[in-house]
């Protein structure tokens, strides 16, 4: 996710110039909310518009699916290029004429792998994808160096109601995918609520939300993965086919082969949820209602903490139709406040409280403001005269705000934001947020349970164990002088000491050693070593630990 400096709300909260800071510098950070409104906004709405009616078209005439067979062969047509490419070299002089090269129709893959022997970095791939089009708000360096292949695999395949999945390519976004399930009265159990998270990232990577507590995370909902691996070959696989790669392949970020589908398991829904707040006013009693909603039966769970000992529990359920009684409230629609101030707001009635809200508004409740990050790029965002006015536009796209970040933005941001979810068991929650609370003071704090399975894998268990995630988005406050890497380093070992996790899609300060330590890689290794992958991918720690994304 991205952040800006914009006016003085942000210096309020921490954030400091350095004496070598330019005038020019200075105004663009201070005014970066007029680009945002102005150019980017406008921008975000017609790249949204084109995504909309392009996705309508391809679903309602069915042609993903016929195509998808011929734009996985040019994945495969680049991995082999690449590999005979890497062999023809080691048999030939550098100084071969390409032109006899008659076997390559990609020559300039000549030179990129002479490139890659110059630099030690042979047969290393990765997706073509420009790191600013990624959520993780870092850009990895190694997309500078390694062999670029395109995936452009962007469309909802089949959605198979009698067996209860969907199968879609790996670039299909939780908004899109969403919108074509639920006309239909089905979902995926677990429905990230960014908008513009992709499947191959929550795969790859991992995803999460309110209903994980019921069904794990992002992964455990995937039934089924095609992937294209490092000698070019095309397979699927399941946990009764080849378990060893099925468990493998989540958290791998893209270093096992290239996935090019997969196939999620979807269960009916209804329109509407009935959503209960409840206000807490201690962290005993936080800890106690957010632990006792994530052992419960219902659907969702999540908690946001606006201090210490301030935040709202929310439990709610689907339900088919509201009571005629009942006020649905569409917080989707864009003239509503942003949905965590909107929560903040029980906590000064002090009373639980019960409302309807649409599915989908509640799915994406967290998109039109990226969680709170978006009040530190646009201050205005929600006033309720700017949302009425242009609350429409909202939110800007988080790539185009990656892509357009100036130097001084970005030296800013990385040495005075910090952005990180840690993934702890659910007994440790109270020490978590003492823990947090020392260490950044940032707030909003969200907290959504999710439940671990004694699966193999990357993030592997003894047994069944309920894990919550704590988002922790933000600036820190000044009177904890934040310093990044130490700081970060503190909350890693912690959460290290917990026998938790850290999500991968920020910055790792870890070790090599001690990211071995946190994540097993027993798995991993083998599957690696099976799949001939060391000369063809890195290792995930060599694309998501800090050093690897400057």
């Amino acid at each position: 996710m991205d952040k800006a400096i914009s006016r003085g709300p942000l210096a309020a909260r921490g954030f400091r110039m350095g004496k070598g800071d330019q005038l020019l510098e200075h105004v663009l950070i201070k005014y970066r909310w007029l680009f945002v409104c102005f150019f980017l906004l406008p921008a975000s709405f017609l790249y949204e518009l084109w995504s909309y009616f392009r996705n309508l078209i391809v679903f309602k005439l069915s042609s993903a699916p016929g195509k998808h067979a011929s734009k996985v062969q040019k994945v495969q047509q680049q991995v082999v290029f690449a590999k005979r490419a890497e062999t023809f070299y080691f048999k030939r002089s550098a100084s071969i004429n390409i032109i006899n090269i008659k076997t390559f129709p990609l020559t300039i893959i000549f030179f990129q792998v002479r490139e890659w022997n110059k630099n030690g970095q042979q047969g290393h791939m990765c997706t073509a994808r420009p790191g600013w089009q990624t959520m993780s708000f870092r850009q990895g360096l190694y997309k500078k160096s390694f062999y670029k292949v395109e995936v452009n695999l962007v469309d909802v395949l089949e959605i198979d109601t009698e067996n209860k999945t969907v199968r879609v390519e790996p670039l299909v976004s939780m908004g899109q995918l969403s919108a074509s399930l639920a006309p239909l009265g089905w979902t995926i159990p677990i429905v990230p609520e960014i908008d513009d998270l992709t499947v191959g990232g929550l795969i790859l990577g991992t995803g999460i939300e309110s209903s994980s507590h019921q069904f794990g995370l992002f992964q455990h909902i995937c039934v089924e993965y095609e992937l294209v691996l490092a000698d070019g070959s095309l397979v699927t696989v399941t946990k009764d086919s080849d378990p060893d790669l099925f468990y493998a392949v989540p958290w791998s970020y893209g270093t096992l082969g290239f996935l090019t589908a997969a196939k999620i398991m979807i269960v009916p829904c209804t329109k509407f949820i009935k959503l209960n707040y409840k206000p807490v006013y201690s962290l005993n009693d936080a800890v106690k209602e957010f632990s006792e909603a994530s052992a419960s039966k219902n659907q969702f769970v999540e908690g946001i903490m606006f201090t210490l000992n301030k935040g709202v529990i929310m439990t709610g359920n689907m339900i088919d139709e509201p009571q005629p009684c009942d006020k649905v409230n569409k917080i989707g629609l864009w003239h509503k406040p942003w949905f965590f101030k909107h929560v903040e707001s029980f906590l000064v009635t002090g009373k639980r409280a019960s409302e309807i809200l649409p599915l989908r508004d509640y799915y994406h409740r967290h998109t039109r403001s990226i969680f709170w990050e978006l009040q530190d790029i646009v201050p205005f965002g929600n006033n309720r005269l700017f949302r009425l006015c242009m609350g429409w536009l909202m939110p800007p796209k988080i790539s185009f705000l990656k892509l357009t970040q100036t130097d001084a933005v970005k030296r800013l941001y990385e040495n005075n934001h910090i952005i990180q979810d840690m993934l702890v068991p659910i007994t440790n929650l109270k020490e978590s947020m003492q823990m947090f609370n020392k260490e950044t003071k940032v707030y909003p704090i969200w907290l959504c349970p999710f439940k671990l399975p004694a699966d193999p894998g990357m993030l592997c268990a003894p047994k069944e164990r309920m894990f919550v995630d704590i988002g922790i988005y933000g600036v820190p406050d000044p009177s904890v002088n934040f310093k990044p890497m130490e700081t970060t380093r503190k909350i890693e070992e912690f959460v290290q000491k917990c026998e938790g996790f850290q999500m991968l899609y920020a910055d790792t300060y870890t070790t090599k050693e001690e990211f071995r330590r946190m994540f097993d890689h027993t798995l991993y290794d083998r599957v690696r070593s099976k799949l001939a992958c060391t000369k063809a991918f890195p290792e995930v720690y060599d694309k998501v630990s800090r050093a690897a994304r400057y």
